[in-house]
């Protein structure tokens, strides 16, 4: 009886524990889509979802909240400190992945996406190319910021360069996809091609995903991390045209990417999404395998 006792115990205080968690963390996903609201004035989020029937905002939205998701996902997992500890920490760490994400989303309108403005193509002419990309650009960042809160052994100043280095390598690497495709992605985002969108937003997120592999887990020094995002950086820049080679000659075969994405009356969203899928299942059996 006292073995049985023992264990309603703990499954009681993990009930409740667990419970007090998920409340914390309902209120921090509340406090950041009222960010992203004060942030976003001029858009009414009520009226593009259900008024406007905006399904080029619900993709930004969603990849927002996904993105809010993941950054609050950081400060609740890893070994627990005790409840009240684990509910500080959470509050702070949360809070500060909030902030983090949305200076990243800030960022991404004026550097990734600087050629037009996100919010106007998105809410004024429902540019659901636009609304995938920024949407891939909140998911990014907030697996960016996961893995920079989650590890032990550093503290908020650790996290902030982590998120810091990682948003630079991010931007680099939209640059980077820019050069590499032959067409202007600006450009055809511009005109509505999703299915462009759809294969950039796929590049965004894979390398989201090395730059989170490297700076997951306990923080082990700057020399550590240095060489980590490196190595996986250099790795990322290597692959990612022989996938998108890999993804034309091998899962399109007799057919040009290039021209089912902006060469076509209709640009083909398939070929959209099987460039999407090369990059970002290359980016996870990278990490699996490093």
């Amino acid at each position: 009886m006292n073995l049985e006792g023992i264990n309603l115990t703990n499954i009681v205080d993990t009930g409740v524990s667990t419970l007090m968690y998920c409340v914390a963390a309902l209120i921090l996903l509340a406090v950041g889509m009222l960010v992203f609201k004060l942030l976003n004035r001029k858009t009414n989020v009520n009226d593009e979802l259900v008024e406007k029937d905006n399904f080029a905002f619900a993709i930004q939205y969603v990849g927002y909240l996904l993105g809010l998701l993941l950054s609050i996902g950081g400060a609740i997992v890893g070994e627990s400190l005790g409840v009240k500890e684990d509910l500080i920490n959470i509050a702070i760490y949360g809070g500060m992945g909030i902030v983090l994400l949305n200076i990243a989303s800030l960022i991404s309108d004026k550097v990734i996406l600087n050629k037009f403005s996100v919010q106007k193509e998105v809410c004024d002419d429902k540019n659901e190319g636009v609304g995938v990309v920024a949407a891939a650009n909140s998911i990014a960042s907030g697996l960016i910021v996961f893995s920079a809160v989650q590890g032990e052994g550093g503290g908020i100043e650790t996290a902030v360069v982590c998120w810091g280095v990682g948003q630079l390598l991010l931007i680099l690497a939209s640059l980077f996809y820019n050069l590499m495709t032959p067409y202007d992605i600006h450009h055809h985002l511009e005109k509505d091609n999703v299915a462009v969108g759809i294969g950039f937003a796929g590049a965004i997120v894979a390398f989201s995903i090395l730059i989170s592999n490297a700076i997951s887990g306990d923080f082990e020094g700057y020399q550590s991390l240095a060489i980590n995002l490196s190595f996986e950086f250099v790795i990322g820049m290597l692959l990612l045209p022989l996938i998108r080679i890999a993804a034309d000659k091998l899962i399109l075969v007799g057919q040009n990417l290039d021209d089912e994405l902006v060469n076509q009356t209709k640009p083909n969203l398939g070929a959209g999404l099987i460039e999407a899928f090369a990059y970002v299942g290359g980016a996870i059996l990278i990490s699996w395998c490093i």
